[in-house]
């Protein structure tokens, strides 16, 4: 199954006996909140999700959006009508990035049926399909995450992937070569980590590149034929959007979810600046 889903697709779907559970993931670095823009109009069915209080843990020692706990996670997912055998649809309305987060904790927790909508709530308008205002009430689901599902890395073992694979750094290629850093302590990036920043897997209207064109892509990084790659960022936000990127590329990725934010505020983790990995 593909990890993303066209809006006349997901239109069809959702005229279909086997209609996907929407939510709603916008979110933006450093706001507004998105919950005003959701009630303002979102997909028809649509349940807003937060992804500061529902999609991560308080900020500490384990970054800017640590991976939350399992009980409010599976809370807010079953308080959204998702149940394990239920497919599910995310989307957000900027640059996807929310809505990548939801789908990889989703994946990380066991749901095998969840694709994010191509190109976001834009993509949804721009095909001419209406919004709503009307807050739903779904029957609650049944899902209970499991953590581990899919690849996870700590520091240790993205520092381990960097030296011995291929570890991408998803951030913008000014904040990788250490030439401003407007939100983390420390400018730069994790030694022998690849700039690969993940606005680079989308077009212009915000839709995915083509699988083949991705694949072109991070097999001239460096991604190998078998084996996995590494994806961090700054939060383990945007990062998630990259390993989805390599999943419709056909390359497993593991997602270092702690990131530049849990890095660069270890005073002992070696920090590399300038355009080469090392």
């Amino acid at each position: 199954m593909k990890p993303i889903i066209s809006a006349s697709d997901l239109a069809s779907d959702l005229a279909g006996a086997a209609r996907p559970v929407l939510l709603d993931v916008r979110w933006q670095l450093g706001g507004p909140p998105g919950r005003p823009a959701y009630e303002a109009g979102h997909l028809p069915g649509a349940v807003y999700v937060d992804l500061d209080a529902e999609l991560a843990a308080p900020p500490g020692p384990g970054g800017r959006h640590p991976l939350p706990d399992l009980a409010v996670f599976g809370a807010a997912m079953r308080g959204a009508g998702v149940s394990a055998d239920t497919p599910v649809v995310v989307y957000d309305g900027g640059l996807g990035w929310g809505a990548a987060r939801a789908w990889w904790l989703l994946r990380w927790t066991g749901h095998t049926d969840v694709r994010v909508l191509d190109g976001g709530l834009a993509a949804w308008t721009a095909a001419g399909y209406e919004l709503s205002e009307e807050t739903p009430s779904p029957e609650p689901g049944d899902f209970a995450p499991r953590a581990g599902e899919v690849g996870l890395l700590d520091a240790d073992g993205a520092a381990a992937l960097a030296r011995s694979g291929l570890l991408l750094d998803a951030r913008a290629a000014e904040r990788y070569r250490g030439d401003v850093e407007p939100i983390d302590p420390v400018g730069g990036h994790i030694p022998g980590a690849v700039s690969a920043p993940t606005t680079e897997n989308v077009d212009e209207d915000g839709l995915f590149l083509p699988a083949r064109t991705l694949a072109t892509r991070f097999t001239a990084l460096g991604a190998p034929e078998e084996g996995v790659v590494g994806v961090y960022c700054g939060s383990g936000v945007s990062g998630a959007h990259e390993v989805l990127a390599l999943a419709i590329a056909g390359i497993p990725a593991a997602l270092y979810a702690g990131s530049w934010s849990e890095w660069s505020n270890d005073p002992t983790r070696p920090v590399a600046k300038g355009p080469d990995p090392e």
